[in-house]
């Protein structure tokens, strides 16, 4: 043990909000895990708290791996993985419809060991480590608009468009970081403009398809337009019951919350232990609790930003932002949901909601932060040498 704590690098206040956050979740989990024995009827308390413990024991071991890799060999890694996120974000779109709430068009069972993955969740890390390639690569030349179509602009619209039919928040989330993360990088502000009205008339022509025809593809246009409309109209209790017991187990932990285990809403709350866990917290502990997670977060939030301005290249500074600000972004978009400030939109809380694929996604994103901070792994100035970044394995074998 005393060896492997020796071989941790990187910024240590992200592996304590990391460690804290996983440690803290498995009272939350073991508490909301209820609802899926006793109303779902699916398993056991014990049985969810030891998978949780596997995927976070699994996800850390992400984390270590990860941040030993030197940072610039994440450069032609995106190039090698994107090609592989479009296949399997189009067999996942291909080999399913919705049913209910559940799209299997979301996920890839895993053979042997049982677990689901969802492509989407790593293609977003994969395509924000492309972006901040590519805006790395131009940083210091004047591009056209009809330059960075095909290395930029084409990449995103084909993962946007592949995740958007299953699932319209993940989608509606990789492209407004894509966009923030080209603001930070300089791409000029008019191009994005245009970019942000293509998109819109692109969601609106989807939309009308979808609505014309529905059975031409699988979607869940109608679950989109139902949620808009219940947050929209709080008046109807039916449509809005997941957001109706949230709030009630907001408003009834008061201050200093009824106790750890304790929660009466997480027996009737759905997705208690992954969507709504937020409002399970806050029942059992407290505001104290909830503003004490959101401080964690923020704070998460400013030493990402901390480590992105130490770092010594544009890429790696792009890099760490990111990958680093839709972890933040999605906790604060989970906890908007519960207190009725968003619509529901079915993200989880990282590394505190129950969940595989997600939570393993943050841990490969904590570990790119972490390999920039790592002075370990600092790679050597972009500029000192001649790699040619259309070849990913040059990049890979560069700046040994």
């Amino acid at each position: 043990m005393r060896n492997l704590l020796q071989n941790i690098n990187g910024d240590k206040a992200i592996w304590a909000i990391a460690a804290l956050l996983a440690l803290f979740s498995f009272l939350p989990v073991y508490s909301a895990s209820s609802n899926l024995v006793y109303v779902v009827g699916n398993g056991t308390t014990a049985g969810h708290l030891i998978k949780h413990a596997l995927l976070l024991f699994l996800g850390f071991g992400i984390i270590y791996g990860v941040h030993k890799i030197p940072t610039h060999f994440f450069k032609g890694l995106s190039l090698i993985a994107m090609p592989i996120i479009i296949v399997l974000l189009v067999f996942v779109l291909a080999q399913g419809t919705t049913s209910g709430e559940t799209n299997a068009s979301r996920w890839i069972r895993l053979p042997l060991v049982g677990f689901g993955f969802q492509p989407s969740n790593l293609a977003a890390v994969v395509l924000m480590i492309y972006v901040a390639r590519y805006l790395s690569k131009i940083r210091e030349i004047k591009v056209t608009f009809k330059e960075s179509i095909l290395p930029l602009w084409l990449p995103v619209f084909l993962v946007v468009v592949l995740i958007l039919p299953a699932n319209f928040s993940t989608a509606g989330i990789i492209f407004s970081m894509v966009l923030m993360l080209c603001f930070l990088g300089g791409y000029p502000l008019k191009y994005l403009l245009g970019i942000v009205g293509t998109g819109i008339g692109c969601l609106t022509l989807f939309v009308l398809i979808a609505k014309a025809a529905p059975n031409l593809f699988p979607n869940r246009v109608d679950t989109w337009m139902s949620r808009i409309d219940s947050f929209s109209n709080p008046e109807d209790t039916e449509a809005n019951y997941q957001i109706e017991k949230a709030k009630i187990a907001i408003a009834t932990g008061g201050v200093m919350g009824k106790g750890a285990g304790k929660s009466v809403q997480k027996n009737f709350l759905p997705q208690s232990s992954s969507d709504f866990i937020y409002a399970i917290i806050v029942e059992e502990y407290g505001l104290i609790g909830g503003f004490a997670l959101m401080f964690f977060y923020l704070f998460l939030l400013f030493r990402i930003v901390v480590v992105a301005n130490g770092c010594s290249t544009i890429f790696s500074k792009l890099l760490v932002l990111g990958v680093g600000l839709p972890i933040v972004f999605q906790a604060l978009i989970n906890m908007a949901v519960a207190v009725e400030l968003f619509p529901v939109t079915g993200q989880n809380l990282p590394l505190i909601s129950s969940g595989g694929t997600s939570s393993w996604m943050t841990c490969l994103a904590i570990g790119i932060i972490l390999s920039a901070s790592n002075k370990n792994t600092a790679q050597t100035k972009e500029s000192t040498v001649d790699i040619d970044e259309s070849n990913p394995l040059e990049v890979l074998s560069g700046q040994l």
